[in-house]
């Protein structure tokens, strides 16, 4: 008898699960560790509510899928049910090599590797484990499947991904800016011509997304006191390895060992609480800047920041580590690693290496950026970059 579960969301209602594979991967102890990473990072310093979890947006995610699917197919789109099974397989585990505070430390606890091809060596043990029943799912998650739209429904300008996170982010942090038309969105998908499109009656379901995506960053992913946070914690992780700080937790490894030879198990068991605990244990460590900035993210007493609109002077960042040195009693080089400046950038939509194309009705196809919309083409072209400084207050 074939498993049916159903989840309740706080977004979207009921998840329905109807698949025992699926069901297994949901399960192992590979995705429940999911649980335990925040979605948002620190952003619940600002947004309390903001506490979702990793698991939270795969599920939603997977549901999208599902949806979008069951459009696509009932609008004559050619997809089997091993495909539907592997590309809802694909979201589900999209993002899970993600590690401690997702986004913030990623580069910082493991160097030079992104939580995607993470992701990708999961993927692959779990296909081990389950005799090759993952293979597809892989094929797409990689876009190596020949139906390029399956891909582009996991990775591209109009992923269900992205709408899952903006409306998941913007409900739980209460920021409705944020607020998209996903449903509308999904109902005006088709694949013309092997790709993924927009039909001409969506596009203005397609400029909210865009202004939703921008607003967001700015409001609450890049947030001034979110960025600092996040900084600290990062300079948290940095620190303690500069200074080959123990730690009780799992994190030892990761924190006094060269990553070689860390395994894709012993990754596989590091959460938040890990990395939580380990600050705890370091606000009490002799080093007053390890301390120092660990007590700062426990207690909520972050460092002071302000975004500019161009480079921070040299003159004003050498004059606040001088004021931090004499503060806390500390070298110039010991202050440098609280005073700092840095940039934050965002493209909403690039436009030269990403496309949401548009289906018109009499069968011609249009990038987005060649519509005639000027909220569009004037406010989403482009990167938009602000530099900030973080300092003592």
């Amino acid at each position: 008898m074939s498993v049916r579960k159903i989840i309740n969301d706080p977004v979207y209602g009921f998840i329905t699960i109807n698949d025992d594979l699926i069901f297994k991967i949901i399960a192992h102890p590979y995705f429940q560790r999911l649980r335990r990473i925040h979605q948002m990072a620190m952003a619940h310093l600002v947004y309390p509510g903001a506490v979702h979890t990793r698991l939270h947006h795969a599920l939603g995610a997977y549901h999208l899928m599902g949806n979008a699917l069951y459009e696509l197919k009932n609008k004559g789109v050619d997809i089997t049910a091993e495909e539907e099974q592997a590309a809802k397989i694909a979201i589900l585990l999209h993002d899970i090599g993600h590690g401690p505070f997702s986004h913030a430390l990623e580069n910082i606890l493991i160097e030079g590797m992104h939580h995607e091809a993470i992701s990708l060596l999961i993927m692959k043990e779990l296909n081990q484990q389950y005799n090759g029943q993952l293979q597809m799912a892989i094929d797409i998650f990689t876009n190596n499947y020949p139906k390029k739209f399956l891909y582009q429904l996991i990775s591209g300008q109009l992923d269900v991904d992205r709408m899952d996170y903006l409306s998941r982010d913007s409900f739980f942090s209460g920021v409705v800016e944020g607020m998209i038309a996903y449903d509308r969105i999904i109902k005006m998908l088709v694949v013309h011509d092997g790709e993924l499109m927009v039909e001409e009656k969506g596009i203005y379901s397609i400029e909210k997304f865009l202004v939703s995506r921008r607003l967001m960053y700015w409001q609450v992913y890049l947030h001034k006191t979110v960025l600092c946070a996040e900084q600290m914690l990062q300079r948290i992780i940095r620190r303690a390895k500069y200074l080959k700080a123990p730690t009780q937790t799992v994190l030892n490894k990761f924190i006094n060992q060269p990553i070689e030879t860390v395994t894709l198990q012993e990754f596989c068991e590091i959460d938040d609480n890990d990395v939580l605990t380990a600050i705890k244990e370091w606000s009490k460590h002799p080093d007053k800047v390890l301390s120092f900035l660990c007590k700062g993210i426990l207690n909520r007493d972050l460092l002071k920041v302000k975004y500019y609109p161009s480079a921070v002077a040299t003159e004003l960042l050498a004059e606040k580590v001088a004021e931090a040195a004499t503060k806390l009693e500390l070298t110039t080089e010991e202050a440098g690693w609280l005073v700092f400046a840095g940039e934050a950038s965002t493209n909403t939509y690039n436009f030269t290496e990403e496309r949401i194309l548009i289906l018109f009705k009499d069968g011609t196809v249009k990038n987005i950026t060649a519509v005639d919309d000027p909220l569009i083409n004037e406010n989403h072209s482009g990167s938009t970059k602000k530099y900030y400084i973080c300092y003592l207050r």
